[in-house]
């Protein structure tokens, strides 16, 4: 469907085709220079046709300036600024007003006026050709009013609906804006910088209807006790960009309103009320459920901690009497009963193993976990590891190497908790080594820092276990190698390094073996800043 500048510009042709045609019409003879002149203008009214339409953001430029060139050939064939046809250098406003935009009549009246200058400078400067008999000139100026008469008239009309039209639409649009502003539950308010209301809309909370005024405090809002916690909002809010507090009513009663202000220009502040005891009483919810379920957790973990002696002394027991009856020191056994006190002996030290593990775990999640340090060399620790796992390893198939430094890495740490890390570490290593793959134990120091490193040759871990690794009760690899434990090994490992205030890495990618690095700034001073060996040494 044509729009209002396609029919300006159409508009256009047909005033030029009519007067041309009157021109001709009459007795009076036109010369070619004059209807060269008379044509000029239908060059931009066909662009205007071919581009009114288009989104290309210079095309009301070009035409805006296509009629500006038009005019000012029209007026230099007709004898510049005095002639005739000079009236046309209006053309490009009128152009700008049909485009029913307000901001291209800027460009069009500097377009006129860029046409006037040239053409003024011409006349003065260059070999116009003669301007046109009294008859001719007459009837080509009375075109030339009466085209841009009807142009500039039916443009501004359109311009002045075009404003009106958006005037309305601003105006509705403002009207549901408020509508929205007014019906929204909340109170929302604008604040200037000294902290008085500047104004307000939506639904205040009953305790402060009747108080929202203009030019009032803010802080008369709120409880004696909570007004220099808003005047403070107020002010942090101008110099940081944002505040938030909660308050109470000026009736008092606890704080439940909540109060959110935010800068937009250094003379005004925005904000909004509202009540917060939804939220409060979620809070509530949950924080109590927290606190449950921590109980819960720490009941059960106290639980556990306190069966320490009731589960290890029945199997102490049990693993004892199948000493016994293994080294037969009441005499022989039958033949039918020869292997039971072995089977019996191995699986009662598999179960206190997992035991132990289980009542560590317990004791550190219920912080009642107590570090006893002494001053050791870490070697001894890891080389006694080394010595206890050799024959797992053998059995595995897997080899066993051990990296340690010439010179003693005294430390101050836990002992047991130091071998319990060795030992959980490779005895992981080896439970996920095949046949034939390496693992290596290496301790060095860093500084203060004791890092020991266990990696081995194995499949490697994925990396969504990756992630779940170090967790009580989370285990890698399939079905077989998840049996073998109870997922407590890594975590350990990760509690023991942490009560050192050290800490735990695991680095790993499928098919390329596991490395896990722990560090513990347990070195003491002495032993830190002395320098270690460059090559560490294989222990056997």
């Amino acid at each position: 469907m044509p729009s209002n500048l396609d029919w300006w510009h159409a508009g256009w042709l047909a005033g030029l085709a009519l007067g041309a045609g009157l021109l001709l019409a009459s007795s009076i003879h036109a010369t070619g220079v004059a209807l060269a002149a008379l044509a000029a203008p239908a060059v931009p009214a066909i662009t205007g046709l071919l581009l009114a339409r288009s989104r290309e953001p210079l095309a009301e430029p070009v035409i805006l300036g296509s009629w500006g060139v038009a005019a000012m050939a029209a007026a230099l064939l007709t004898g510049g600024v005095a002639g005739p046809l000079a009236v046309w250098l209006l053309a490009p406003v009128a152009a700008a007003a049909a485009m029913a935009d307000p901001r291209r009549l800027t460009l069009g009246v500097a377009i006129s006026l860029a046409a006037l200058g040239v053409t003024l400078m011409s006349t003065l400067a260059l070999p116009l050709p003669q301007p046109p008999p009294f008859a001719l000139a007459g009837v080509l100026g009375a075109i030339g009013l009466i085209t841009t008469g009807l142009a500039l008239g039916t443009a501004l009309i359109m311009l002045q609906r075009s404003i009106a039209l958006d005037r309305r639409a601003a105006g509705q649009t403002e009207m549901r804006m408020r509508e929205v502003l007014t019906q929204q539950p909340n109170l929302l308010i604008s604040v200037f910088p000294t902290g008085r209301l500047a104004a307000a809309w939506g639904q205040a909370p009953p305790e402060l209807r009747g108080q929202i005024l203009p030019q009032r405090p803010l802080a008369l809002l709120a409880a004696q006790a909570d007004r220099p916690g808003i005047e403070a909002a107020v002010v942090q809010a101008m110099e940081s960009g944002e505040a938030e507090l909660r308050f109470a009513p000026a009736a008092g009663g606890d704080p439940w309103l909540e109060l959110t202000l935010r800068r937009v220009n250094a003379t005004r502040l925005i904000g909004m009320i509202r009540d917060a005891r939804p939220q409060i009483a979620r809070e509530a919810a949950l924080e109590q459920a927290r606190a449950e379920a921590e109980a819960q957790n720490a009941g059960k973990s106290r639980f556990l901690a306190n069966m320490s002696h009731e589960l290890r002394t029945p199997l102490n027991a049990i693993m004892g009497f199948a000493d016994i009856m293994k080294q037969k020191l009441f005499g022989p056994m039958p033949d039918r009963y020869a292997d039971y006190p072995e089977l019996i002996h191995e699986s009662g030290g598999h179960l206190l193993e997992l035991i132990n593990d289980v009542l560590d775990m317990s004791k550190i999640e219920a912080e009642r976990f107590e570090l006893h340090r002494e001053a050791f060399d870490a070697r001894d620790a890891v080389n006694a590891t080394l010595r206890l796992m050799r024959g797992q390893a053998d059995r595995a198939g897997v080899s066993l190497r051990g990296l340690v430094p010439r010179e003693p890495l005294d430390v101050v740490a836990d002992r047991r908790a130091l071998k319990q890390i060795a030992l959980n570490l490779i005895s992981n290593a080896l439970k996920f080594t095949p046949l034939g793959g390496v693992v290596t134990v290496t301790v060095a120091a860093e500084g203060p820092v004791l890092e020991l490193i266990v990696a081995d040759t194995g499949a490697g871990i994925d990396a969504n276990d990756l992630q779940r690794l170090g967790r009580p009760f989370e285990q890698a690899g399939d079905g077989a190698q998840r049996a073998g434990g109870t997922g407590l090994g890594l975590s350990l490992v990760r509690a023991f390094a942490e009560l050192h205030g050290g800490e735990m890495v695991i680095e790993s990618r499928l098919g390329e073996g596991t490395t896990v690095i722990v560090r513990m700034p347990v070195m003491e001073p002495e032993a830190a800043a002395q320098p270690q060996a460059a090559a560490p040494e294989p222990v056997v």
